[in-house]
């Protein structure tokens, strides 16, 4: 099954123009890598007076680590070989973006960069409650934004 964008809705609560990734290219139970070309797009709901800022590079990482979260909790086998405070982190939960730290953003905007972006995320810690990700989004060869993301679980919402 491919996880394009059809698959991303369907398993992250952003939606419609809300949803910023196309693909997945890879992931594994620490990290994951996704490509988006909708920092190009006029209609991006993220611009504002027809830009589209650096630090919206946030929500992008941000959607790669709810990606990562859904993929983890739904692969058994990789989920069934991590701990159990781990694993429950990962799971089928909603998470929210608590805080975001060490940002540092290369480029002053998104929307005039011509090659796709990718978000990258990797899995620095965690446990049931909280995660922490170090994350990147690149264009080509070029970093165009970093930092670390620290993700709350709310048990009682399940995505599931």
């Amino acid at each position: 099954m491919p996880l394009d964008r059809h698959w991303i809705e369907q398993h992250i609560p952003h939606k419609g123009r809300m949803c910023l990734l196309d693909e997945v290219l890879t992931w594994d139970a620490r990290q994951i890598r996704c490509r988006s070309a909708t920092h190009r797009i006029a209609e991006n709901p993220l611009r504002a007076h027809g830009r589209l800022g650096a630090v919206c590079g946030i929500e992008y990482a941000a959607q790669a680590m709810a990606v990562h979260g859904a993929l983890v909790g739904a692969s058994a086998p990789l989920a069934s070989s991590m701990p159990d405070q781990v694993r429950g982190s990962l799971g089928a939960e909603v998470g929210y973006l608590a805080s975001v730290r060490n940002v540092t953003m290369h480029v002053g905007r998104l929307d005039d960069l011509e090659e796709d972006l990718v978000a990258c995320a990797e899995r620095v810690a965690g446990d049931a409650r909280t995660v922490l990700y170090q994350f990147r989004v690149t264009c080509g060869d070029r970093t165009i934004l970093e930092g670390r993301a620290s993700i709350v679980i709310d048990p009682s919402l399940s995505a599931a």
